[in-house]
């Protein structure tokens, strides 16, 4: 993947350059320079603008590359495993796995580099993986996962009460342990109740003796979300206090964070019912996956709030969250 060509100005004296011979202008120059290359106005657009001819203006962009003006680099290419290391470094993640896939189903494309990462896990028969639900879970777990026979599977966090296909946490549950040759365990609980059910709920023995896994969890696959700040379409269950968190990077099973992987508060958060901030960070392998550009500040958020500690991602995506840490 090629890293996108970098422009870069030298700084001029931008006084006035009346009365001056077009091409001797250093601040015309300028002023050519950043029409083009910064504001991507066409050059016959400039040359209207400017009551110059297209002839002149291309001359002025030559002399402004020549006279170092204006220095365009195209960096060189960057592979995944390169890409992967990076993210490594900057995020402090234990592990990252970078795929060059294609842009349609990407997320799909990445279970391989999942099971991998799983199988790398050094999970064995009675070892607890609990899966989290959402849209890149439900196709990393419906892409099929390899087998590690004996592994018991749970839902992190329980479930809701909608018909929506990546909330189905208990199905996802079921599925995986399928694929790996495990055995489901399921959460017949919601994820969010009043505070006055949730303690209803965790007095139930069968419900009690699910979450008790999480202590023990050696694994977990979780996908990262985006802020709920405007209503969009899939956004199913997101309550108005959550909407309200303008400053949110990002969630993690509706652990909601910053970039800067500061934790934010908010009226359910003591009321879910769903691995603690804590259990996640204490579990050794936890597969965060992601795929969009625009989930750059939620992964690095979830990084540095060590809810995740390993990442599974394609270039594109690599790529965005480094620039941004730049």
């Amino acid at each position: 993947m090629l890293r996108r060509p970098v422009i870069f100005f030298r700084e001029v004296d931008l006084s006035d350059f009346s009365g001056q011979e077009p091409g001797s202008s250093r601040a015309l120059l300028h002023t050519v320079a950043k029409l083009y290359y910064l504001s991507n106005i066409p050059q016959n657009e400039i040359s209207r603008q400017l009551g110059l001819s297209t002839a002149t203006i291309s001359r002025l962009l030559k002399r402004a590359r020549e006279d170092g003006i204006v220095r365009i680099e195209v960096r060189d290419l960057v592979g995944p495993e390169e890409l992967a290391h990076d993210l490594e470094t900057k995020l402090g993640l234990k592990r990252a796995v970078v795929a060059d896939v294609p842009e349609a189903n990407a997320v799909t494309s990445l279970a391989g580099a999942v099971s991998s990462c799983l199988t790398d896990a050094g999970l064995h028969p009675g070892s607890v993986v609990a899966i989290g639900w959402g849209r890149a879970v439900r196709d990393i777990i419906q892409a099929g996962l390899e087998k590690i026979p004996g592994v018991i599977t749970v839902p992190a966090n329980g479930g809701m009460q909608e018909t929506a296909s990546h909330f189905q946490i208990n199905e996802f549950v079921r599925l995986a342990a399928e694929q790996m040759g495990g055995t489901p365990r399921f959460l017949h609980a919601p994820y969010l109740p009043s505070a006055n059910l949730r303690e209803a709920f965790l007095i139930d023995p069968g419900i009690r003796e699910t979450i008790s896994l999480w202590d023990t969890a050696e694994a977990a696959l979780v996908g990262i979300g985006l802020p709920h700040v405007s209503a969009t379409p899939g956004q199913l269950g997101v309550t108005p206090d959550e909407r309200q968190l303008t400053s949110a990077a990002g969630d993690v099973i509706r652990h909601y964070f910053d970039i800067d992987g500061q934790l934010i508060s908010w009226s359910g958060a003591d009321r879910l019912i769903a691995l603690s901030v804590q259990q996640l960070r204490e579990i050794p392998s936890v597969i965060g996956v992601a795929v969009s550009t625009a989930k750059a500040a939620a992964i690095i958020g979830a990084a540095r709030s060590r809810l995740i500690n390993i990442l599974v991602t394609d270039v594109r995506t690599a790529q965005a969250v480094l620039d941004l840490c730049d």
